[in-house]
């Protein structure tokens, strides 16, 4: 298990920012090939979802979301290669930017500490620039 915080700062107020969440067609990702919403009770959803996982292969994960609007959204994975890894997505309005704060803790098993920080920073780097690309265009 390793905590890793990171933060960033999108260019679109919190408002933009909730409506692209919930529009799944437009909330897409590389590393995420599809996902299912398996069940639904009030802001929390279990989802089975099939990623591309560290080693670039497929797998399935099955994911618990707890969303909380505005202030942000908690994940667990719950099945997957890395099973027990928490985090939390906190959105901080700032006018006609957001600043997004993610803390969690992070497991792959057979990985050291450093290499699961890395790889969880350069994930999140990623998802953040492709969410702030696709933010621009979403209406």
């Amino acid at each position: 298990m390793v905590y890793v915080k990171d933060d960033g700062v999108y260019d679109e107020p919190l408002e933009k920012i909730w409506k692209y969440i919930q529009a799944p067609e437009d909330h897409v990702h590389e590393t995420i090939l599809s996902q299912k919403v398996l069940e639904q009770e009030g802001n929390t959803m279990k989802l089975r979802v099939e990623t591309f996982n560290a080693r670039g292969g497929k797998e399935e994960q099955i994911w618990r979301m707890t969303m909380d609007p505005p202030f942000g959204h908690e994940l667990e994975v719950l099945e997957g290669s890395t099973k027990g890894t928490k985090q939390a997505h906190m959105y901080i309005p700032m006018g006609e930017k957001t600043k997004v704060i993610v803390v969690g803790d992070f497991k792959m098993p057979g990985a050291d500490d450093e290499t699961i920080r890395k790889g969880t920073l350069d994930y999140l780097a990623k998802v953040f620039t492709e969410d702030s690309a696709q933010l621009r265009k979403f209406k």
